[in-house]
């Protein structure tokens, strides 16, 4: 599309247009902006250009709480057409609200996405994320609608159906979390079927982070091309930003919707182009709840140089970690992501973990629950005790303190025994607070 192969010069002139705007609906008609700007001596007519964005509040989850359902939005409910909101599960649900005009803005987001994955009018697409207040489900949805797409909303759970569908409608694309998806893969397997012989050609996949390692299994499992693509509710949804299938190099952002910088999160200073920090983002288009500054708590790098697919939009880097996941043991600041990509080059291993957070004594540490592989337990004679066993998690640990610097404990546990996902997956465990309880 056009607005892909703009000059930085007309991005710039199109963001400030549609910031203006922006700043002057939450100024008027939301008062917890107004109560910001106020507190700090400013209004709409203060930024007077890109540059003057780090004048602007930040924007947190803990602001969506403090005024939930409802305090955030812009517009009178009677203009709400639809509502989506997080699970809940660490606090009161982030509630977001869409326009009319948001929900189809949104929808060509989706679509400009998909066609970037891959997609073309004439797929089958078979979609795994879920539906409800998830915004993944219908994001992808009526995205691929816009395309044009037929679309099959069969959100997740319910793996064996989803393996009948496959092989029965044999759709092009597949989205989900890559945890699902990979779920499906073993199933398939598990049930005496090759995932490389399905009409799967590409893959959307987000809602988690995951790594090159992950998408590498992906990839090799089902013979497709797996896509990264990003979003949060509170920013929009799914679409903010998704690898091209020419490249898959860095995630092109809508910047014709969303404003992105990165800053230290310690000093939430602005950091250059390239350094990892805390992705920040303001939407441009947003009517019912614009967002200023939000801080997504997501880890990551943005580069504006063009990109061999021709886009010369922004691009972000594949999400490093989250800061509310980031796990620190002695001094030493851990992402999963990093604890994936090693555990997903042992070859004794299946794809599937789990990190536990416990205590020994006054110190925190890492158990790592990992599974071995099928081969591996039938070689061991099924004792997870014997020489083999040990040898392999000295290799672990040894691996996990190389790159992650670490000390970790390693739990070996016979196959199909981690939780698989159904949607989201659980990587963390907590048992801190609990063994403190107990004791």
């Amino acid at each position: 599309m056009e607005i892909e192969t703009l000059t930085r010069t007309q991005v710039e002139k199109l963001q400030m247009s549609r910031l203006r705007t922006t700043l002057k609906s939450v100024y008027l008609n939301t008062n917890f902006y107004r109560t910001k700007f106020e507190k700090l001596g400013i209004n709409p007519d203060s930024i007077q250009s890109l540059h003057d964005v780090t004048k602007l509040p930040f924007t947190t989850k803990q602001d969506f709480r403090n005024h939930y359902p409802f305090g955030l939005f812009a517009v009178p409910m009677e203009d709400i057409v639809r509502i989506h909101g997080s699970s809940g599960t660490s606090g009161k649900s982030t509630v977001v609200g869409y326009t009319k005009n948001d929900i189809k803005n949104w929808s060509k987001i989706v679509a400009r996405a998909i066609i970037s994955a891959g997609g073309r009018k004439s797929d089958i697409l078979h979609n795994a994320f879920g539906y409800g207040l998830f915004t993944g489900g219908l994001g992808l949805h009526f995205g691929a609608e816009e395309c044009g797409i037929s679309t099959l909303p069969i959100s997740g759970g319910n793996t064996e159906r989803q393996i009948t569908l496959i092989q029965d409608f044999k759709p092009r694309g597949i989205c989900g979390t890559p945890s699902y998806i990979l779920n499906i893969a073993e199933k398939m397997e598990e049930m005496g079927l090759d995932p490389r012989n399905t009409s799967i050609e590409y893959g959307i996949f987000g809602a988690e982070p995951w790594s090159e390692e992950m998408r590498v299994i992906l990839e090799q499992k089902f013979s497709l091309k797996a896509i990264d693509i990003y979003g949060l509710s509170e920013i929009m949804g799914p679409g903010v930003a998704i690898e091209c299938h020419e490249a898959q190099d860095g995630l092109h952002i809508a910047e014709d919707h969303f404003l992105v910088e990165v800053i230290d999160p310690d000093t939430l200073h602005p950091v250059p182009d390239g350094k990892d920090g805390e992705l920040i983002f303001t939407s441009l288009t947003k009517e019912a709840l614009p967002i200023i500054r939000y801080r997504t708590g997501d880890i990551g790098s943005i580069t504006r140089e063009t990109c061999r697919c021709g886009r010369t939009t922004a691009r972000m880097s594949r999400v490093k970690g989250r800061l509310d996941d980031m796990i620190i043991i002695r001094g030493v600041n851990v992402f999963p992501s990093g604890i994936e990509r090693v555990l997903l080059q042992v070859s004794e291993l299946v794809p599937y973990y789990q990190i536990h957070l416990v205590k020994k004594g006054i110190m925190d540490s890492v158990e790592l629950h990992v599974e071995v592989n099928r081969e591996f337990y039938n070689r061991i004679g099924q004792d997870m005790n014997n020489a083999q066993a040990t040898q392999l998690k000295r290799k672990i640990q040894h691996d996990i303190k190389s790159f992650c610097l670490i000390t970790v404990g390693v739990i070996l546990n016979i196959p199909n025994t981690i939780p698989r996902s159904q949607g989201k997956a659980i990587r963390i465990i907590d048992l801190r607070k609990k063994q403190i309880l107990n004791s």
